[in-house]
């Protein structure tokens, strides 16, 4: 006796479709609610409202300082607003003149300082990031850790001993004090940013480079080197914002007014016993970020790439 196999209808075969799908999904599955193009404006405009007035809050002491730069100095605190009822242009005429020296001389100054520590450190941190990364030694470890150590001690702690060295050697009111020291890698920082740089360059082109006969040095100058521009062009521009702004050393080694910086300079504006041109100042303030703000916005391209690149968020 033979029984024939009736063949499933349409619907009857979708609807079984329908719940075996259900049933490896575990339920019925729920739709996301639809946000209406509406609310997705208003949410977008909300958002670039909250960030236009955060931006706002932040630039405006800059912005301050502009309208205050062009105002007569009686006029700065009295009217303390952005609005400028006058248009003058002399505080940056007096302020280039102002102190002992014009102030091309301390933008002069500044500039090799600079110039001394971004070479310093380019050459120094690249060397040592390299050593860890890549070399084998004896208490590599150990000394990695004391080296990410440094990176909390405060400067603070160490300006006394290293000022003690400098006179002795006579280097005070020189730059040596502010460019040697970045000859021997202190600042770890950078060390740390290159040695994650490095390590995440494939070492298969380190030994397809020593089967060519090269050596370390070679292996590091014409095979990691021109790899490490994003990293390199990060330090370069943290170290030439951090030194034209910093102060304290540079107030700490020079003295002499022909020795002055741009930060030393500007504080010689303010004098405790007579009137402090403000105006000057300012106007003066104004130029000294310029370059600051030329290189990053030159760099911040490399800068974002040389930070993410290195796993440092």
């Amino acid at each position: 006796m033979t029984t024939e196999i009736q063949p499933l209808s349409p619907t009857r075969s979708s609807a079984r479709t329908n719940q075996s799908q259900q049933g490896t999904t575990g339920g019925n599955p729920r739709r996301a609610p639809r946000t209406s193009p509406a609310a997705v404006r208003v949410r977008a405009l909300l958002k670039h409202a909250i960030l236009i007035v955060s931006a706002l809050l932040m630039i405006y002491p800059l912005l301050w300082m502009v309208a205050s730069s062009l105002r007569p100095n009686e006029l700065i605190f009295r009217e303390p607003g952005l609005w400028l009822t006058t248009f003058d242009t002399n505080n940056y005429a007096s302020g280039w003149t102002a102190l002992a020296n014009p102030f091309s001389t301390y933008l002069l100054n500044s500039a090799l300082v600079v110039l001394g520590c971004i070479i310093g450190n380019l050459v120094s941190c690249s060397m040592a990031a390299y050593a860890f990364a890549r070399l084998n030694f004896k208490g590599k470890k150990p000394l990695f850790g004391a080296m990410l150590l440094t990176i909390m001690l405060p400067f603070h702690v160490v300006i006394v001993p290293q000022y003690i060295l400098f006179s002795q050697i006579g280097w005070v009111n020189t730059f040596w004090p502010l460019i040697v020291p970045k000859l021997l890698a202190t600042d770890a920082f950078f060390v740390f940013l290159m040695v994650q740089f490095i390590r995440g360059i494939p070492k298969e082109l380190d030994e397809a480079a020593r089967i060519d006969g090269a050596g370390h040095p070679r292996i590091f100058l014409q095979v990691i080197l021109p790899l490490m521009v994003p990293a390199l062009a990060t330090t370069t521009i943290f170290t030439f914002i951090w030194t034209w702004n910093d102060f304290f050393s540079q107030l700490i080694y020079l003295t002499d007014p022909n020795m002055f910086t741009v930060p030393v300079a500007l504080r010689s504006f303010i004098d405790a016993t007579a009137s402090t041109s403000w105006g000057s100042m300012f106007a003066m303030s104004i130029v000294s970020l310029l370059p600051v703000f030329i290189a990053f916005l030159l760099g911040q391209k490399f800068l974002v790439k040389g930070i993410a690149t290195t796993g440092i968020k």
